[in-house]
């Protein structure tokens, strides 16, 4: 069995051992024990900053130190970093396409009892609408971790998406290599693909295992970069498989699924079959009996690939 990290707890370990390689601050708005990002004020307390529970003013400071010429990184729940700052992350950080690092930790309904106000399910949405935003959603702790050295990296606003619920460690293979903007073929296969991001690759692991069972070949390729996406990587399976599915925790409207539906349209038009949140709200609860409520199940994988086979000419 696969190791089982929340992928925030990767966040902030990463920002703790890169804090030696690199100079960034950290803020945050009250929530750093949660956000993990209190990993990385305790080890460098003068690179720290609380903002309170006050997300705007904690994106609109973050630009500020940005515009001064500081590596930043502005963290709290994707609801409030992605949704209650919007206007300050368009205006204050995109606009002027500063070097501002969103860190959104608790996204998606895993969440579980937190409930449907802060189980945000339209941050891919509201942050890829944004020009220049690199949007980035890790599937597991060993891509966590890659990607906040990615994003350190890179000169520009990046929204990098964590989760709370602990996921199978997945990328822990010889050669792994994280790069913005380009997917990861994960499994080969000749009669459809799963085009997967954040927890539902691992997911797309074990359908695409079963399916084999059964005769049926599936692809499964990681999309860690919602925005800019690997269209090369996906057009590719469109024309060898002839059939997608997009998973993600999120909604089915404007997120991973829209993206790649954008891609294949252009591109090589082929059936797509969205696998998400569909367009709901979410619910307090267990996370087991709330994915299986939203259909985010290896089950629901497993039909929606011969539910997209089906729709081949």
């Amino acid at each position: 069995m696969a190791e089982k990290i929340a992928t925030r707890e990767a966040y902030g370990k990463a920002l703790a051992e890169l804090g030696d390689k690199y100079d960034f601050v950290v803020l945050d708005a009250d929530l750093a024990a949660a956000t993990k990002t209190g990993v990385f004020k305790k080890k460098f307390p003068e690179r720290f900053f609380d903002c309170g529970i006050a997300e705007g003013n904690m994106i609109s400071v973050a630009a500020g130190l940005a515009a001064a010429g500081k590596v930043v990184f502005a963290s709290s729940f994707a609801m409030f970093a992605a949704g209650r700052a919007f206007e300050q992350v368009r205006n204050s950080v995109g606009y002027p396409h500063l070097n501002v690092k969103i860190g959104a930790t608790h996204a998606g309904v895993t969440v579980g009892e937190d409930g449907a106000t802060h189980q945000c399910l339209e941050d891919f949405a509201l942050m890829r609408s944004i020009p220049g935003m690199v949007v980035i959603n890790p599937a597991d702790a060993v891509e966590a971790r890659a990607a906040v050295e990615a994003a350190i990296n890179y000169v520009g606003p990046v929204y990098l998406r964590f989760g709370r619920y602990a996921v199978p460690t997945i990328n822990d293979f010889e050669g792994y290599k994280f790069e913005i903007g380009k997917g990861i073929n994960m499994r080969d296969g000749n009669d459809v693909t799963f085009v997967a991001t954040g927890m539902m690759v691992s997911m797309a692991l074990d359908a695409a295992e079963i399916l084999a069972n059964e005769g049926i070949s599936a692809r499964v390729i990681n999309i860690a970069t919602i925005k800019p996406i690997d269209k090369d990587m996906i057009l590719d399976a469109a024309r060898k498989t002839g059939a997608i599915v997009a998973a993600e925790e999120h909604n089915i409207i404007g997120g991973l699924g829209s993206a790649v539906a954008e891609v294949v349209c252009e591109g090589c038009p082929v059936p797509v079959v969205r696998m998400g949140v569909e367009d709901k709200f979410g619910h307090s609860g267990k996370v087991p009996p709330l994915l299986e409520m939203y259909g985010l199940t290896v089950e629901n994988m497993v039909a929606k690939a011969k539910e997209a086979i089906a729709l081949k000419k």
